[in-house]
């Protein structure tokens, strides 16, 4: 079952159970699909969207909702920050389990040998291996400081 078959379903699922919260969230996610598929057909025909798109879109509606859970909490609105880490928890669902800081370490070491990489100037092929490999399962802001610190 692909990603985007796991989605529609969840979202009819969440239609039956009458789950506005996760109806909304699973609207999102569609919609962001979807715009993504009319951007890849208007700049080169394609019309298919894949699971490494869908992965790399579910990535950034995280990652902007996390950006406003601070803020809302930084500004004293515990209530809407409730609600975006509650659509956090939705579009994490779809997600692969993300790495734990000694399986990301792992990581980096195997793609710093695999690609030979020995300055920082072979931080872009580590990232590149880093991320055809492990998409959605780390976050790569996170993960460029440490393999900077390895090649310095």
């Amino acid at each position: 079952m692909t990603l985007r078959d796991r989605i529609d379903t969840a979202l009819k699922q969440a239609m039956r159970d009458r789950d506005s919260q996760r109806l909304a969230t699973l609207r999102l996610i569609n919609a962001a699909i979807k715009d993504q598929e009319i951007a890849a057909r208007v700049k080169d025909g394609e019309t298919g969207v894949t699971d490494d798109d869908i992965l790399a879109i579910l990535g950034k509606m995280t990652k902007q909702r996390q950006e406003s859970v601070r803020a809302y909490e930084e500004g004293g609105r515990i209530d809407l920050a409730e609600r975006e880490q509650a659509e956090i928890d939705i579009i994490a669902e779809f997600l692969p389990r993300q790495l734990s800081d000694e399986e990301a370490e792992a990581a980096i070491s195997q793609a710093i040998n695999d690609t030979g990489a020995t300055s920082i100037r072979d931080m872009g092929k580590v990232m590149g291996a880093l991320k055809a490999n492990y998409a959605g399962q780390m976050d790569f802001g996170a993960v460029g400081p440490r393999i900077k610190d390895r090649l310095c």
